[in-house]
């Protein structure tokens, strides 16, 4: 078992993250309450031993039963294949939200490896909520490094820190192996801390490690204004030219994630689609956006160079 470099008071709280439901990646002009994580599922009594545990027995474990219907769109053993992620790596994961990566990949590495969460400044925080941001909610997202360890014990693996963009540790620098940003960018690249959010992954990785983007994908020819991230949808080669600008390599990248039924010129964004179908207004037909699936995604690899 591993050594685990940080110890925090474990203290159960609601956070906004970047993986699950509406929360994870609402829109400036909606209002939505924090995601709540799912509730803890004990393993089954086969569930091997954290230190031999698969990422196929992960996948099966009951503590994912309600994040399972959407494996077809997310395709997580597929995606955390193509990053190379390995159950020895210390992998970081950008927004754990409400969990349902952080299902996957907290105990598929916390036995032989490290997992760590990074978490929206308090400034970012306020930038993307705006006036939303009520004294509850800015405690309750103010107390997120607090109750981390307690939150991915429940996802069934172990904290081994936890802390905010633009603030990485000096301890945790050059420690990891993947730092994993799924559907994390946009909100970043909208608030206009896209550069920290590459800078950090610079600072966290070893050299030769690499950064795993998956990112709803606006298309190549989408004007400037419609592809800030205020809708989710990024350009592809805007993220690859921010990576590279920072002295990252590109080592590849996959169509796991991609949906070419997704038109992306929703005006509401990403949110017309599932799991949210939010529709562009009350007199949209959802069902034909249900029948979409989720977004199109880019899915790609980015290594520090040796």
């Amino acid at each position: 078992m591993k050594t685990i470099l940080t110890a925090t008071t474990a203290l159960s709280v609601l956070m906004l993250g970047a993986c699950g439901a509406p929360t994870e990646e609402a829109a400036p002009e909606q209002t939505e309450a924090p995601e709540a994580a799912a509730p803890v599922v004990e393993a089954s009594a086969e569930m091997p031993a954290a230190e031999s545990v698969s990422l196929a027995d992960v996948l099966a474990d009951p503590r994912r039963d309600g994040d399972r219907a959407r494996d077809a769109f997310r395709n997580p053993q597929a995606t955390l294949e193509f990053f190379e992620v390995e159950p020895t790596h210390t992998v970081v994961e950008a927004l754990p939200g409400g969990g349902w990566y952080s299902r996957v990949i907290a105990p598929y590495v916390s036995g032989e490896g490290q997992y760590m969460g990074v978490n929206y400044s308090m400034d970012t925080f306020a930038q993307i909520f705006g006036d939303r941001l009520t004294d509850e909610r800015r405690a309750q997202l103010a107390a997120w490094e607090e109750g981390f360890p307690a939150q991915v014990e429940g996802w069934g693996g172990e904290s081994a820190g936890a802390f905010r963009f633009g603030s990485v540790p000096t301890e945790f620098e050059g420690q990891a192996d993947r730092v994993l940003y799924i559907r994390a960018l946009h909100n970043m690249a909208r608030t206009g801390n896209l550069d920290v959010a590459v800078a950090d992954a610079f600072a966290l990785l070893k050299p030769g490690g690499l950064v795993g983007v998956v990112q709803h994908r606006a298309p190549a020819d989408e004007s400037d204004e419609r592809a800030t991230g205020s809708r989710a949808y990024l350009r592809e080669a805007d993220v690859i030219a921010a990576f590279e600008a920072a002295g990252f390599e590109l080592a590849g990248s996959s169509d796991v994630n991609a949906n070419p039924n997704d038109t992306a010129d929703y005006d509401i964004g990403v949110w017309a689609l599932p799991p949210t179908n939010a529709g562009d207004s009350e007199e949209e037909d959802v069902p034909p956006l249900q029948s979409t699936g989720e977004s199109d995604r880019m899915t790609l690899k980015f290594r520090k160079p040796e």
